[in-house]
């Protein structure tokens, strides 16, 4: 399965919620050195109930829109 995600880092809560399609993701870590990527990948494998090894991010490593692809 492949979501589009909206990332908004460096935020004072941790959260997942849908709107339109689109996941929106609040993260407490910076989006410095792969800090924010790793975050949220823990969040996502949580959320849906995956190992972290399942959840890739498939565009937009550096970017606060991406997309991600998670199997199993």
């Amino acid at each position: 399965m492949r979501i589009k995600v909206k990332v908004v880092p460096s935020s004072s809560r941790r959260s997942v919620h849908e709107e339109n399609g689109i996941f929106k993701i609040r993260l407490h870590s910076s989006p410095e050195k792969g800090k924010a990527n790793k975050e949220l990948i823990e969040m996502l494998a949580e959320h849906f109930k995956v190992s972290k090894s399942r959840v890739t991010i498939v565009r937009g490593a550096s970017n606060r829109a991406k997309t991600i692809e998670i199997t199993g």
